[in-house]
């Protein structure tokens, strides 16, 4: 399966990302995260399939997030609370999010692409 990448084209870590799928010959799908965010059944699949937590998911140095004030709501809101957030505003989701059905990435660390994708 190829991978699904959630990216935003115009964020530098997604471009450092797709340019190391791409000089790794990976077949991968494109997704625009604020124009196509992932459904709420879809991003639920990839917190679990990726076992982190899911506060790992939150793009906490973003514009919404801070002017949203979530660094202090999220420890009161339930899991589901959280997920509804996530799907409402591709850019409150911390990208990129590389997915292929099993395996997970979040953001882009060479070591961990070169670990799970090759």
């Amino acid at each position: 399966m190829s991978i699904q990448f959630y990216w935003y084209p115009k964020c530098g870590t997604c471009q450092k990302a797709k340019k190391w799928l791409e000089s790794n010959n990976m077949e991968y799908e494109p997704i625009h995260i604020v124009e196509n965010p992932p459904s709420k059944a879809q991003l639920k699949e990839i917190i679990e399939k990726s076992e982190l937590p899911i506060k790992k998911f939150f793009n906490t140095s973003g514009k919404k997030y801070r002017e949203l004030g979530l660094k202090d709501k999220l420890d009161t809101m339930t899991e589901d609370e959280k997920i509804e957030l996530l799907v409402s505003d591709g850019m409150l989701i911390k990208r990129p999010i590389a997915y292929n059905g099993s395996d997970v990435t979040v953001g882009f660390k060479e070591e961990s692409y070169e670990n799970t994708w090759k």
